[in-house]
Parts: structure tokens; sequence; C-alpha cells
């Protein structure tokens, strides 16, 4: 779970307008910084199956808003993939 400063700064990092909460764009960023931390928790914790179910829907729930961006916008998505360094 990510604290609300670490959402506040990606939301100011990502958004495409004042008022943006939830772009294709911010929801990557957001599932991008849980899957750093998930990853990290799970190095230490190699039994905890429960968050390593959790880790492969973010993940697979990126790909997917991926997926769906560089269809949409293929200039967006490859400044979102920049900034993250997928």
């Amino acid at each position: 779970m990510l604290k609300k400063d670490d959402k506040n700064k990606i939301l100011g990092e990502f958004k495409i307008h004042d008022t943006d909460t939830g772009s294709t764009e911010v929801q990557i960023g957001i599932l991008s910084k849980e899957i750093k931390e998930l990853a990290k928790h799970l190095q230490t914790h190699k039994h905890d199956f429960s968050s390593r179910r959790g880790l492969l829907r973010k993940v697979s729930r990126r790909k997917q808003l991926l997926r769906y961006l560089e269809q949409a916008n293929p200039k967006r998505y490859d400044k979102v993939v920049s900034k993250l360094k997928i």
C-alpha cells in the first residue's frame, strides 16, 4: 500500500491536466511503484504466496494498461515507458 505522499508525487509526475487522478499514465505509475515495493518485500519473504499472487495481478494489470496506451496514443506510451524505464 502506497503512502499518500508517494501517490501525490506520482500524480505530479504523470498527470495530464490539473485535476487528473485516474488517467492511464497515472494508473501505470502507481502500479509500477506498488510492483517495486512488493518485489522488494518478496525478496525477504520468499514464502509469502498471497503477496506473490497480488504482485502477479498488478503486473498483469500494468501490462494491460500499457498495451491499451500503446494502441491509443503511442507518443504518451513512449513518454511513460521512458520515465519508468520499463
